[in-house]
């Protein structure tokens, strides 16, 4: 098969996993980021996750291999804790959840850093494949992904951005980097 017409290295997935990579690689090295630097760059990374996520393309998988998990939870732990050291006071939020079988809408907190760990985790199981050349592994890791995020990575993103948005423009909006 020709390496255009296969979706596992389609130019959209490509460009997925550059950015995926991108987003990882900022959380792996987050304590080298003042926490504007930090805010900055997700408020770039994380529309642009969302856009190429939307863009990725739907793969048949038979769901025999999906890869194991290369995040540990010492890694997990490592990212969130360097997520929350720059975020700190404003890692909380509350969102509004609208519960739409029961017609209702309730509030509920959340931690940025470890919404921003779950990206993490999911992108980098994600990226390892492709890093590890894994072919059989590729498009089982392709579905995985779409499929989480229609799920929830989807959601995840939106409520970090508007959370980080909010830090950036509204709690702060001429703020020194030493100010958040």
């Amino acid at each position: 098969m020709n390496t255009t017409d296969n979706p596992i290295y389609a130019r959209d997935t490509l460009e997925f996993v550059r950015v995926a990579a991108e987003y990882c690689a900022l959380l792996e090295k987050s304590e080298e980021r003042t926490a504007d630097e930090f805010v900055a760059l997700l408020l770039k990374l994380l529309p642009l996750l969302y856009l190429k996520a939307q863009l990725l393309p739907e793969v048949e998988a038979d769901g025999a291999f999906t890869p194991d998990g290369q995040v540990t939870e010492d890694d997990y732990n490592f990212v969130r804790g360097g997520a929350y050291r720059l975020l700190q006071k404003h890692d909380e939020y509350e969102i509004l959840v609208w519960d739409e079988y029961m017609q209702t809408d309730e509030s509920r907190w959340c931690s940025l850093s470890e919404g921003l760990a779950d990206l993490y985790q999911a992108l980098r199981n994600f990226v390892a494949v492709y890093q590890q050349r894994l072919e059989s592994c590729m498009p089982d890791a392709l579905w995985q992904f779409r499929e989480a995020f229609e799920v929830s990575l989807g959601q995840t993103m939106l409520d970090a951005l508007r959370q980080l948005h909010r830090i950036r423009y509204t709690l702060h909006p001429d703020a020194d980097e030493d100010d958040l």
